[in-house]
């Protein structure tokens, strides 16, 4: 793939890095899906995520994708139920990208552990911005069933999970999609979450897979999970 490292200043949490990997073969002008992940750079080197991806697009799986990563800066700040960062991504990110090159359609969302939290909440926030959302072990935590006071956005993430939760109509029309290990501690606020976007009318899937809350699982879950995502026509 081919690589770009921009710098989109002057976002409401400062300035925000990205690095835009391109498939070799393509130009800027070629109209790609387009994928983003939050924590982009581990999931690149950590969880092979490009790798998976290239080797995808080879055996005709998914088309070929253009692909955003986000360096995640302060990461707890930004991810944990930001509303800026929200701002920051979709009024900031996303046009410096679509000036720089074209896109196909709306682009996919990841994230995991709080880039799943953040990715929801810029959907939730901003929707129709994404075309679909890719979880993993979100960190959706909830009084009662997490013991997690201690964490210093504890209250912002809460408050925003119970947002979720008390929706009775779908507030996106993306497919979500979330998993998560059977071996981690947010595997019952995941198992929460996903009842109550359910519940709420939206188009969301969840699986459970072995693994932990690590990098190695996560990558696991790519195949079949996220490529079938990515091979799913755009709608939106």
């Amino acid at each position: 793939m081919g690589r770009a490292r921009l710098t989109v200043a002057g976002t409401p949490v400062g300035d925000v890095g990205i690095i835009v990997h391109t498939p070799v073969g393509t130009r800027r002008s070629d109209s790609l899906p387009l994928l983003v992940a939050h924590d982009g750079p581990e999931y690149s080197r950590r969880a092979h995520l490009l790798s998976v991806l290239r080797r995808a697009t080879t055996e005709g799986r998914v088309p070929p994708t253009r692909v955003v990563l986000l360096e995640p800066g302060p990461r707890n700040e930004r991810y944990a139920a930001n509303p800026l960062w929200a701002e920051a991504l979709t009024a900031h990110v996303l046009p410096v990208v679509r000036t720089a090159y074209a896109v196909d359609g709306s682009p996919t969302l990841m994230g995991a552990s709080l880039g799943a939290l953040a990715s929801l909440q810029a959907e939730w926030i901003h929707p129709g911005t994404f075309g679909a959302l890719f979880l993993q072990s979100g960190s959706f935590f909830r009084r009662r069933v997490d013991d997690e006071e201690d964490f210093e956005f504890w209250d912002r993430v809460t408050a925003f999970v119970t947002r979720v939760r008390r929706a009775r109509r779908p507030r996106t029309g993306a497919p979500i999609v979330l998993t998560c290990g059977t071996d981690e501690g947010n595997l019952t606020n995941n198992r929460l979450m996903a009842q109550a976007l359910s519940a709420s009318g939206h188009d969301v899937s969840f699986t459970e897979l072995p693994g932990r809350h690590d990098w190695r699982s996560w990558e696991a879950a790519f195949d079949p999970h996220l490529l079938d995502l990515l091979a799913r026509p755009c709608t939106h």
